[in-house]
């Protein structure tokens, strides 16, 4: 067996099920589930309708680097998206089968372990395909606190940084600054970016759509994106998680290499897939609708937030990263006894890193579930709360 599998750490949804193993919960109340961020709203009709259309294709192989439209129809919703002068859809865009197993490959396809002392820098909190990743690419993850630099030595040896905006779970947005400081740290260390973006539809002010890094390039003067790839999908952008459909996008040599690593990954996109993926990236009505349910829930549930609790808007996502005032971990578990609700504590999704986890005495609410339902669970969440 691969000798790096026993680094790998449980997945927080494992540790959460551990958690509340020996917890029965009140019966009398319906079970409301909050810690997984699977979308939930109906699947636009368009896709349903392109899929089925598609079906056909599945007589056929498809090619790892999809079909031709397809990747002209990503590159031209990039080019509404983030108003980018310059990007060739057969050099620069490769679909995948969502964003998650792209993340996962990519650290296998430009990590070189020979010699030891790679590093992977990985945000914390984070998701932990970054970790996972960088360990069997033989890789040690080296966690970057919210706000922390790392030192000069700190970044020797690094090959590959994870970047994520809007931020899981804090929904925070990179700004340009901090582009542009990665960007040079980039120059100077020679380490590739990927860039999560997986979030970047679900905003909540119209007129301010998340900064992506591709964007941030080309206003700094990149427009050949050096070293930098960024990931999205339509899993949380057009609620079709069940789809697997994304794609990678930017620097054409890093994606050249990538593209030759799938090609024996064996992870085509279906052809089906695929035409559904194209209706889906070609029309924005149902994305603002999309992003009007979950506005309209975060402006129902943050009213009803208070002491001893603490969360706000995100910039983007639908998460609420909320305060808590005890333990975690003891909140999620006596939140589930007492009121049927299931969150996610914060420190299942963080490490410890410069002598603090920053995940803990937090926990993570997904505002996945109908509003009704993301009400109630406040609710109890609060009654919950005011009892400690």
């Amino acid at each position: 067996m691969n000798p790096q599998l026993g680094r790998l750490q449980p997945y927080p949804f494992e540790r959460l099920r551990a958690l509340i193993a020996a917890a029965t919960p009140d019966l009398a109340l319906r079970p409301i589930s909050l810690s997984l961020g699977e979308p939930k709203h109906p699947t636009p009709q368009l896709v349903k309708d392109a899929l089925v259309a598609g079906l056909d294709g599945l007589a056929t192989y498809p090619a790892t680097a999809g079909t031709p439209v397809l990747r002209e129809t990503i590159a031209a919703w990039l080019a509404r998206r983030y108003g980018l002068a310059e990007l060739d859809p057969a050099a620069q865009v490769l679909p995948v089968n969502g964003s998650r197993e792209a993340l996962f490959s990519f650290a296998q396809a430009v990590v070189d372990p020979s010699g030891g002392g790679a590093r992977v820098v990985c945000p914390n909190p984070f998701y932990q395909i970054y970790e996972g990743a960088a360990l069997l690419a033989g890789a040690t993850p080296l966690f970057l606190n919210s706000g922390m630099r790392l030192s000069e030595l700190d970044w020797r040896g690094v090959q590959l940084v994870y970047a994520c905006s809007p931020g899981n779970p804090s929904g925070r947005v990179m700004q340009l600054e901090e582009w542009a400081e990665l960007f040079e740290l980039s120059d100077r260390h020679g380490f590739a970016i990927a860039s999560d973006e997986c979030y970047s539809e679900l905003y909540y002010d119209e007129s301010r759509p998340p900064l992506g890094a591709l964007e941030a390039a080309q206003r700094l003067g990149r427009t050949a994106f050096p070293r930098l790839v960024v990931f999205s999908s339509l899993s949380k952008r057009s609620s079709v998680p069940g789809m697997r459909s994304g794609f990678v996008a930017g620097d054409r040599s890093l994606l050249k290499s990538f593209l030759l690593y799938r090609t024996y990954h064996g992870s085509a996109m279906s052809p089906a897939v695929q035409r559904a993926s194209i209706a889906a990236w070609n029309d924005e009505a149902h994305v603002v609708e999309n992003r009007r349910l979950y506005a309209e829930k975060f402006r129902a549930v943050l009213p009803m937030i208070g002491a001893p609790l603490a969360a706000g808007l995100p910039e983007g996502g639908f998460y609420l990263w909320m305060r808590t005032p005890i333990d975690d971990a003891d909140f999620a578990r006596g939140l589930y006894r007492q009121y049927n609700v299931l969150v996610l504590p914060g420190s299942f999704i963080a490490r410890e890193a410069y002598g603090t986890n920053p995940g803990r005495n937090h926990v993570r609410v997904a505002l996945v579930a109908p509003l009704e339902e993301c009400v109630e669970a406040i609710g109890r969440i609060m009654r919950f709360a005011r009892t400690l």
